[in-house]
């Protein structure tokens, strides 16, 4: 005994479902991974203004040391640690183009 597809046809009631229900997909995949992309880049941009903030007050403390040789150690460690940092981000951000 065969069943019935309720008097339509693949060719005319189910195939145009299935190619919307993709274009539908489609769409709503577009919006995440644009969703995604800003979010990854609000999260660099915290990210860099949270480190450039620990990286000053760590000078900053350096500083009210008044010992040369921890002043020289501080700015060291903040320029190594900022040009780390700039390469990292920079390629996130190259990733989330």
């Amino acid at each position: 005994m065969a069943t019935t597809n309720s008097g339509k046809s693949p060719e005319s009631g189910f195939t145009p479902n299935l190619e919307e229900a993709a274009d539908r997909i489609r769409d709503l995949n577009e919006k995440m991974i644009t969703a995604s992309k800003q979010s990854g880049n609000v999260t660099l941009d915290a990210y860099e203004k949270t480190l450039k903030g620990l990286l000053d007050f760590q000078e900053k403390s350096a500083s009210a040391t008044q010992l040369d040789w921890v002043q020289a150690i501080a700015k060291a460690h903040a320029t190594y640690i900022t040009d780390v940092s700039k390469a990292f981000t920079s390629a996130a951000r190259d990733a989330l183009k």
